[in-house]
């Protein structure tokens, strides 16, 4: 059962909450987080106490993660002993989320467009109610497609043809953020179930035909064999 900080910062002295402050790094952060509002409430909050409470939190979020890796560990090790004794089918020993892996949404990046890897790890991060992350993930997208696209064009105004070279690696750099920031950063080691990635092949597969098709109508060219053909 969850301690119940709150109450028993109000048992403290005004000089036993400041310790909580003071010394915060030996203890939990809901613990200082309850201590600073417990002396806002008395009429004596800490000078910085706003800064002191988003660094709490931020280090609360990332204390949940770890544990919740770890609790997510010890639960896959024990089912994984309950299998080896013939207590559990090895189909039940899978544990943790169906997310979508890193692999595959670094191939679909590659494959269809850096858009496509990010619109999987946002779903990955609403799999695990890291609503924010979440949120910037699609706001990295947004800049990273705007920003990277108007960058291109302004090269290829001042260059020409010279950069054309330039639309093949489009992707590769959002493809190294995911990999080295958004993964290890927000989902890290949780232990997860793949999910099956047939469903946005389907997806990408028709976006991608709508869109060629699109292309083509709007060229007035219909190779042969393709729907509207004569």
């Amino acid at each position: 059962m969850a301690e119940d900080f709150p109450a028993k910062m109000s048992r403290k002295t005004v000089a036993e909450l400041r310790e909580y402050v003071e010394q915060r790094y030996q203890y939990r952060e809901e613990a200082v987080l309850a201590a600073l509002t417990e002396l806002e409430r008395r009429g004596l909050p800490e000078p910085n106490a706003e800064a002191l409470m988003a660094e709490l939190r931020l280090g609360q979020e990332q204390t949940e993660r770890r544990e919740a890796v770890v609790r997510a560990e010890v639960a896959e090790q024990v089912q994984a002993r309950r299998v080896a004794r013939g207590e559990a089918s090895p189909d039940a020993a899978e544990v943790g989320p169906r997310l979508f892996s890193l692999g595959a949404i670094t191939i679909f990046s590659v494959l269809f467009s850096m858009i496509a890897g990010g619109v999987m790890l946002v779903l990955n991060l609403r799999t695990l109610q890291r609503g924010r992350a979440a949120l910037l993930v699609v706001a990295f997208v947004l800049a990273y497609v705007f920003g990277g696209g108007y960058l291109v064009l302004w090269l290829k105004s001042v260059y020409g043809e010279q950069v054309n070279w330039l639309g093949s690696f489009f992707n590769l750099p959002a493809i190294l953020v995911y990999n080295l920031f958004f993964w290890p950063r927000y989902i890290g080691r949780q232990p997860y179930r793949s999910r099956s990635w047939v469903g946005p092949l389907l997806i990408c597969g028709l976006l991608m035909l709508g869109l060629y098709y699109l292309l083509v109508q709007l060229h007035g060219i219909m190779p042969a064999g393709m729907p509207g053909t004569v």
